[in-house]
């Protein structure tokens, strides 16, 4: 414009260290090497070749040996027994429980304290996987005295179900439910670590831009929350599906402890505990730990395709 007088643009030094903004950075921080991480992968998949792979390639090598060559005759014997459909209903029967309830359960409560992260101390959050460190069986004899009505702190609820001894307890209709709230307490805790960890992942300004917009804390958690840590559930159901469909300790120490009231083969592992030391029959065993594995690995693929575990977002 007429009378005015233009500033030249002022040009800074360039600062060295300084981010550039939209510069995409290929090259590794100086000093880190990738050998670390393929020593750590190596370890992994040794590991896994010696106690995963191997085991289970020998079971079906098992599963599959007659004496006619190679055939599926172990299978049909087994899939025969009287006891193998009832052991496959009862851990059907304990996983819906328990799955359903672990899903619910520590999405609720690690979401609850996420929430109220700023009121709830570091020790408080601790306490919640201390279930978790303990073992299997020491877990089933802990439980074992809490479900026996003369000694459990809850004895009032006990006998006013019309419970007295521990057999009436643990009845065979009992015990799917007795098996998923072991099962909760044992590993719920170390799942809520896991979700608020994941939960911690969420950007801040994603948070404080709803609440900006007026959601409440209800909505943040169905709404950005949750569908954020999706993933994280689908993880969380395949790895406690193929935990749990291992059942073996519990009932077997109730099964002691209840002088037989609990049968020798009610879970799937026991019944090729049953085949393979009682029966010495190797064969059999293996074919029901190679129907385990057919049905974890089936129900692992349904849970990673329809929770998009490995899409990227």
């Amino acid at each position: 414009m007429p009378g005015t007088t233009a500033v030249p643009p002022v040009r800074y030094p360039p600062v060295e260290g300084l981010r550039v903004e939209g510069r995409r950075r290929d090259r590794p921080p100086a000093g880190s090497s990738p050998v670390a991480g393929y020593l750590f992968v190596a370890f992994y998949v040794a590991l896994l070749l010696c106690i995963g792979v191997a085991p289970a390639v020998y079971a079906i090598a098992l599963a599959l040996s007659t004496p006619g060559g190679v055939g599926f005759g172990h299978f049909v014997q087994t899939f025969n027994f009287f006891e193998f459909a009832p052991a496959f209903e009862h851990v059907f029967e304990f996983e819906g429980i328990w799955l359903a309830s672990q899903t619910f359960f520590v999405v609720l409560l690690a979401l609850l304290v996420h929430t109220l992260k700023r009121r709830v101390s570091s020790a408080f959050r601790f306490i919640f996987y201390l279930p978790g460190a303990m073992a299997g069986s020491a877990s089933a004899i802990v439980w074992l005295f809490m479900f026996t009505p003369n000694t459990s702190p809850w004895a009032f609820i006990l006998h006013g179900l019309g419970y007295q001894v521990l057999p009436n307890t643990v009845s065979p209709g009992n015990l799917p439910m007795i098996f998923a709230i072991m099962a909760f307490f044992t590993g719920a805790g170390g799942w809520i670590v896991i979700m608020y960890g994941a939960l911690n992942n969420i950007p801040d300004e994603l948070i404080e831009a709803a609440q900006i917009d007026g959601s409440s804390p209800l909505q943040t958690a169905l709404r950005i929350k949750l569908p954020l840590i999706r993933k994280w559930v689908v993880y969380m159901l395949v790895l406690s599906f193929a935990a749990g469909s291992q059942l073996f300790v519990e009932p077997q120490i109730l099964a002691v402890a209840t002088n037989g009231e609990v049968p020798p083969q009610w879970s799937p592992n026991q019944l090729a505990y049953y085949l393979a030391f009682q029966q010495d029959n190797f064969n059999n065993a293996a074919a029901v730990s190679v129907d385990l594995l057919v049905i974890g690995l089936l129900v692992a693929v349904l849970l990673v395709w329809r929770g998009k575990l490995f899409s990227v977002d």
